[in-house]
């Protein structure tokens, strides 16, 4: 049941799960490409939409 809902994380999260540094996520979230949205002040990351995006833009290969 909640393996279809999309697992949401702080850039501060993301950043200790090892998937980029907090500085690049931060500048990914400023540009708008970082997969996610606003909540406040806080920008929760979509993280599976993070790797497939990480994923397609490394030809493919597991992140």
């Amino acid at each position: 049941m909640n393996e279809n809902r999309p697992s949401f994380r702080t850039i501060r999260q993301t950043a200790k799960a090892g998937i980029l540094s907090e500085y690049s996520l931060r500048l990914m979230a400023a540009q708008g490409t970082l997969p996610g949205f606003y909540v406040g002040n806080r920008f929760l990351v979509n993280v599976d939409a993070l790797v497939e995006q990480l994923s397609a833009m490394r030809g493919g290969r597991a992140v």
